[in-house]
């Protein structure tokens, strides 16, 4: 008996031993895995296959800055003419026009007067990148002529809607020249850019208007096929319909003339129309 309780006493003081001494070595031992006291980690290797994430590709940042609006990206515009379809010859009329001769699907946005000043339609036509002209009038833009800047830097088109947007077939020649002249000056000293296109006020005009028009600079008077109202667009033809080469009025509004709508869904719903019926948006400087 006193040689079996020897002999366990003696195991199990060994099985003691031999755990303790595992406990101590694990508690001694340095974690060759870890970094040493007051130690930076080290960088683990770059295996063969690592690499930085790439930067989206520039259709997909497209992509996405349409989505922040609501919308699908336009297909590009085709290269622009080699010759502008529209023109005026040295010494000639000024031509007025409402649509550009081109059998591509493309058609011109025009935005008139510049009177609402949303900050947001700034982001959304940089985000875009959908060519615009804006036909701007001095009694609406002069209380904030730099809202107009960055549009004119992101590459939109400037062009001349007069001074102070009267009836220009209820005044003079001279009267005409002094509105369509004086708009002239006054957008090429804000904006470093003297514009070649002119829209009279109303669509109205008469040969007055054409003499007055040459006289200022101007190449072309600009009218319009289709107009943007807030979700729908007014057609001329009576298949309601856009056509090659169209040229679209829409206006600088707000909340007040938009049922409560913004500049940004009104526009929204402009480029939608497009879309829908299978166009594409270019530049009209580009063709006229």
């Amino acid at each position: 008996m006193k040689k079996t309780l020897a002999l366990w006493a003696a195991l199990t003081a060994v099985a003691l031993f031999a755990t303790g001494c595992t406990s101590a070595a694990d508690a001694d031992t340095p974690d060759r895995t870890a970094p040493a006291s007051g130690s930076a980690a080290p960088s683990a290797a770059p295996s063969a296959g690592d690499k930085a994430p790439d930067a989206p590709a520039a259709p997909d940042r497209r992509a996405a800055a349409y989505r922040k609006w609501g919308l699908e990206p336009f297909a590009e515009p085709p290269a622009p003419p080699a010759k502008k379809p529209r023109t005026r010859t040295a010494g000639g009329q000024v031509p007025v026009i409402s649509d550009v001769p081109t059998s591509e699907k493309i058609v011109f946005i025009t935005i008139d007067d510049g009177a609402e000043k949303d900050p947001e339609f700034v982001a959304m036509m940089r985000d875009l990148d959908v060519p615009v002209t804006m036909f701007l009038t001095d009694s609406a833009i002069s209380a904030d002529y730099a809202y107009f800047a960055p549009l004119v830097a992101q590459g939109h088109g400037l062009a001349n809607h007069t001074l102070t947007h009267p009836n220009l077939r209820t005044l003079s020649r001279d009267a005409q020249r002094r509105e369509i002249c004086g708009q002239q000056e006054k957008l090429a000293k804000r904006y470093g850019e003297r514009p070649r296109l002119f829209r009279p006020p109303y669509g109205n005009w008469n040969e007055d208007t054409r003499a007055a028009a040459k006289e200022c600079g101007v190449d072309a008077i600009v009218l319009w096929r289709e107009s943007m109202q807030i979700q729908n667009m007014q057609y001329q033809r009576g298949d309601r319909k856009l056509h090659p080469g169209d040229v679209i009025l829409a206006h600088f509004r707000g909340p007040s003339e938009l049922k409560g709508r913004t500049m940004t869904q009104m526009m929204t719903n402009l480029l939608r129309h497009i879309q829908e019926q299978g166009f594409t948006v270019a530049r009209l400087e580009d063709y006229v």
